[in-house]
């Protein structure tokens, strides 16, 4: 009877299979990432956020819920979180990239915003830059609130969970929360203004006309990315100045 015996591997050979393992784990956590990074928020809001989109009274061109249908796929979110990988979008002039911007500095430098309904309490709007990861930002070119026109802020957002009104970064992450009648204020100079959001709407990035300027009363549109974590559309809240208040 022949014999057989077991070859024990050598140091060297053991140290090699311990770092296929490791390889192929930390591909795993790759995919994993990346997986996560396209589809959470996708899942997110339709799991916990559709339902405050559907309560708001959110208008046309663009239904209340997002779902994924032949014209909304998935590739679509995908190619938006592949743009997001090469834009920078705490600068807010790649928000809408056919835009050229007016490099027009308003007279104001700054003012603050507050919206008591999601807790954003004096955040500062900058007019004379794109920074978002510093300030909130008011399009170059558009109106100062207080004066007849329209003052375009722009937000940027995050997932809900991460929301905190003092970061920058994340501080327009639950204005899906807002509703008609909601107010903002607007502190410019000292002086305090109150709007009442009459209008909230979902567009395309490529739908620019959230700029257009209204001259018969004083304006505020809002700006920010939707679903919450995603760069996939644009949620835009409007409201009109209702009073002074000192």
């Amino acid at each position: 009877m022949a014999a057989y015996y077991i070859k024990k591997s050598g140091p060297a050979a053991r140290g090699f299979h311990k770092i296929l393992k490791i390889l192929g784990l930390g591909f795993v956590l790759i995919g994993s990432s990346f997986f996560l990074y396209f589809f959470f928020p996708l899942f997110s809001y339709q799991f916990f956020l559709a339902n405050a989109f559907e309560t708001s009274q959110i208008e046309v061109p663009i239904p209340k819920y997002l779902v994924v249908n032949k014209n909304n796929d998935l590739g679509s979110l995908v190619a938006s979180g592949i743009t997001s990988l090469t834009s920078d979008f705490t600068d807010a002039r790649n928000w809408y990239p056919s835009l050229s911007p007016q490099d027009q500095r308003a007279k104001v430098e700054s003012y603050l915003l507050s919206i008591p309904k999601i807790k954003i309490d004096n955040a500062e709007v900058s007019t004379q830059d794109y920074d978002l990861e510093k300030h909130l930002v008011q399009y170059l070119g558009t109106s100062i609130p207080g004066e007849q026109g329209t003052a375009v802020i722009f937000g940027h957002s995050t997932l809900p969970q991460l929301f905190n009104p003092k970061n920058y970064k994340t501080i327009f992450a639950n204005a899906h929360n807002l509703k008609i009648g909601d107010e903002v204020f607007i502190n410019v100079n000292d002086i305090v203004y109150k709007y009442t959001i009459f209008s909230i709407l979902i567009t395309d990035p490529e739908d620019t006309n959230i700029l257009s300027q209204s001259f018969d009363n004083s304006y505020l549109t809002l700006v920010t990315c939707t679903p919450p974590g995603t760069i996939w559309k644009r949620l835009v809240v409007r409201a009109s100045l209702e009073n002074v208040v000192n």
